[in-house]
């Protein structure tokens, strides 16, 4: 971040009260979402998906595979975030166009769609940054840190890494909010119904392109193989893409995040997020979904235009929203910097600084 966006940063007070005014800056044009733009970009993200996933069984070279995969991951992304948008009701003006076109494009990344509407709609939009609340890159205190055994501990320190975020993802949000456990009452149907949607199609995949190795005669290690670089690899480079872009999303020593005395709705989207403006060429896999902060405030603004909805948030609220650059060497210093929290203090803390923390506390 620049020097100035810094001592913007810090100078700036708490702001107050509701978004109303922020939704009222926001053009009408903003908020257009013809449905041929929105199925093109489907569309488009599935022939993607589809064309990686022949080259995945034509190709076997572990480096040319590789190769594909990190394609392959960032594809797998923007199918989300097409099925993220329509989560939100925001890529279609139909209702039932959205579910349909949600659902499959969930698919690949193996997402419940009704699971990820009650923890990313009902939960995580509506109690962004706040303590207790918000599930996502939740940060743990001090006194919290000092009351874990070893192993956690050790899943901590790695799961809040740079190289762990597909873990904590995979882990934290995929796995304990998603695919197991049962869901509330009234979520009950929809969300057992989805998950064996996702359940089928990951067996499908598998039977599939086992086949297809069995056809082609290959030995048992060549299937396994085969399995694991058009199934396995494709999913867990999404969860690490996902993991790192949701960390930057809402873990800085910029953001602060809230108790609930103090937390606000004008606090949390307008300051607990961010706009981070992708290098070229990104955005065609990513979809402007690092323009953070005008999603926040209106989830009813599509992908492609967020951009245009973040220019007018920024003209109204001037030094109010973090612009910056994205770049990976921001994410690994957060990740450094941003281990525990001290929600009394309202910032971010290293494990040392945690440590010393509690041993003044403690003398």
């Amino acid at each position: 971040m620049t020097q100035v966006s810094e001592t913007l940063a810090q100078d700036r007070p708490p702001r107050e009260g509701s978004l109303k005014p922020v939704i009222d800056a926001i053009p009408a044009s903003a908020y257009e979402n013809p449905t041929w733009k929105g199925m093109a970009y489907a569309l488009r993200d599935a022939g993607l998906y589809l064309g990686l996933l022949v080259a995945l069984v034509l190709v076997s070279n572990i480096w040319a595979v590789l190769g594909l995969e990190v394609v392959m991951a960032l594809v797998v992304s923007g199918l989300f975030i097409v099925g993220h948008d329509s989560a939100h009701g925001a890529l279609f003006h139909s209702k039932r166009l959205n579910s349909m076109v949600g659902r499959i494009a969930m698919l690949p990344s193996f997402h419940v769609f009704e699971g990820w509407i009650l923890g990313h709609n009902r939960v995580h939009h509506a109690f962004t940054v706040r303590q207790g609340y918000d599930f996502v890159w939740h940060p743990t205190t001090p006194q919290e840190w000092r009351e874990k055994g070893r192993l956690a501990r050790l899943v901590h320190r790695f799961e809040w890494s740079w190289m762990g975020s597909g873990t904590y993802y995979l882990h934290q949000v995929w796995a304990k909010k998603m695919m197991v456990g049962k869901p509330p009452a009234r979520w009950v149907k929809a969300i057992y119904r989805d998950r064996g949607v996702v359940w089928a199609f990951i067996g499908a995949m598998v039977a599939v392109f086992t086949l297809i190795g069995v056809l082609e005669g290959l030995s048992f290690a060549g299937i396994v193989w085969l399995d694991v670089r058009t199934v396995l690899l494709p999913f867990l480079g999404f969860t690490y893409v996902m993991g790192s872009f949701v960390h930057v999303h809402h873990v800085s020593p910029e953001i602060r995040w809230w108790p609930k005395a103090q937390w606000t709705k004008f606090k949390a989207q307008m300051e607990g997020t961010t706009v981070l403006r992708a290098p070229k060429g990104l955005n065609f896999f990513i979809h402007w979904i690092m323009v953070h902060v005008p999603h926040h405030v209106d989830m009813r603004v599509p992908m492609y235009n967020l951009e245009e909805a973040a220019e007018a948030i920024e003209e109204a609220f001037p030094g109010t929203v973090i612009d910056d650059k994205l770049r990976f060497r921001d994410f690994v210093r957060n990740t450094r910097a941003c281990k525990l929290y001290d929600f009394d203090a309202g910032r971010w803390m290293t494990y040392r600084e945690g440590r010393a923390a509690g041993e003044a506390i403690a003398a």
